[in-house]
């Protein structure tokens, strides 16, 4: 494979900062949104339908768009179409002018309903979103050793699995993440989203393509980060708060900052999730989830217990691993391409020879498995639990514990297990009221209800 030049990645980085910058610029014009007039046109009629009456300045609000240039000459034209009409004033200027819907303008709006419902902040085209989550791919992020220590800090995590852990993030690749249950797969998992996390990401609202409209944003995934702080740390002064000055430009608002995403699923995964999510109703579409946590981390929790084979699964994401890209279908039956810009991992307690083939393995690049501690990282986790929950430890009851529960029967230990036991005491030392603490007698009235022994 052909070395890339030692100043590659800056120079990727700088191409990549200008893309940013070139797409948050504020748009001065409705040819600068990249979108129809006629779109933006019965949006705006929709939002004055559903609100009743609305200044000029709230309707770019709702919007995104800025009111001189873009949202003026809106309704101006819908003005002049009769189906909008000047109600009176709130304040000086054409921004306070109050705008309610005319009945040729009701009628409009039924129209305009039956084709979408969508009401909020005006998409960006489809090919600026490409572009921008192309420019914010996981290339960027370099994870040092420190960044990971201080990441995994609280957590018995050895050094050899930071030194494969590492790696594994900086690829922006797959990982497969699996060994025994118990042992921390998904902390393992959370830690190192946490890394993702510091870093913001620009995303829309929501995006258009072919006159349809994809809700992208989801409070429920996204978490929406402050933009000073973010540009403060950044240390990149030409991308400011919205509204904020920029020279003689503002950022464009139908852009928000979030931090990289994380998204979770488990056995609930099916195929249909991970394809456009068209509401028969309101006649729009949600993003699937990969499109979701385009930006950051796919967490596929308990891999091969979901509803459906794992390896149809893995066969609908044979392209996308490989190719950095995924197609969704409208339903229309139209084809959209889009970028598979994540850190996909894959957490299971099952055999991955048993849940795909050796081909598919092979793309996923990194393969982690997370055993059973050692002896002695039990007992320092034992410890650590003890103290974060108030349990007075005692080495004796300790060596009590690994003789009657685990040597004698030749049960394994497990990293869930301190956190279990401990609480089992905590609960028998609540009913008795009793002060917590480790004794013989209490960790075998806790192991006795815990272990499901026959």
């Amino acid at each position: 494979m052909e070395q890339k030049p030692p100043d590659s990645q800056p120079k990727a980085n700088e191409k990549a900062a200008k893309v940013r910058e070139e797409l948050l610029a504020r748009p001065l014009s409705i040819t600068e949104t990249g979108l129809r007039s006629g779109l933006l046109g019965d949006l705006a009629l929709k939002t004055v339908y559903f609100a009743g009456e609305l200044t000029g300045h709230e309707i770019a609000k709702t919007l995104c768009l800025p009111f001189g240039g873009v949202v003026d000459n809106i309704l101006s034209f819908l003005t002049r179409q009769k189906l909008l009409q000047v109600t009176g004033s709130a304040g000086f200027g054409e921004q306070s002018f109050r705008y309610a819907i005319s009945q040729q303008g009701t009628e409009r709006a039924h129209d305009v309903l039956e084709q979408n419902q969508y009401v909020g902040p005006a998409p960006v085209p489809l090919e600026e979103y490409n572009r921008m989550i192309r420019a914010q791919g996981l290339g960027e992020i370099r994870i040092g050793r420190e960044d990971l220590q201080a990441a995994f800090d609280g957590l018995v995590v050895s050094q050899t699995m930071l030194d494969k852990i590492g790696p594994a993030i900086n690829s922006g690749r797959s990982i497969f993440l699996y060994g025994p249950p118990g042992n921390g797969k998904t902390t393992i998992a959370s830690r190192m989203a946490r890394l993702l996390g510091r870093q913001g990401i620009y995303i829309p609202y929501a995006a258009e393509v072919g006159g349809q409209i994809i809700v992208i944003y989801d409070r429920l995934n996204h978490r929406q980060m402050l933009p000073q702080l973010h540009q403060q740390e950044q240390g990149n002064p030409s991308l400011t708060a919205w509204g904020e000055k920029k020279g003689k430009e503002e950022v464009d608002a139908r852009w928000v900052l979030i931090e990289r995403p994380i998204v979770m699923v488990g056995g609930e995964l099916t195929l249909a999730s991970l394809d456009l999510i068209y509401n028969p109703i309101s006649k729009y579409y949600g993003a699937p989830l990969q499109m979701k946590a385009n930006g950051g981390m796919f967490l596929i929790d308990d891999f091969g217990r979901q509803r459906m084979n794992p390896r149809d699964l893995l066969n609908r994401w044979i392209v996308p691993l490989d190719a950095r890209v995924d197609f969704l279908t409208l339903h229309t039956g139209q084809k959209v391409e889009i970028p598979f810009e994540q850190l996909v991992v894959f957490s299971t307690n099952l055999d991955p020879a048993q849940l795909v083939d050796a081909a598919f393995l092979r793309r996923i690049p990194h393969k982690i498995k997370v055993d059973d501690p050692t002896p002695e990282e039990f007992c320092e986790v034992f410890q650590i639990f003890c103290q974060r929950r108030g349990v007075s430890y005692d080495q004796a009851a300790f060596r009590h514990l690994m003789q009657e529960w685990y040597v004698k029967p030749k049960r394994a230990v497990r990293n869930s297990h301190p956190r279990d036991i401990i609480g089992h005491i905590l609960d028998i030392a609540r009913y008795e009221g009793s002060p917590p603490c480790l004794t013989p007698d209490l960790v075998d009235r806790a192991c006795d209800a815990y272990f499901a022994d026959l």
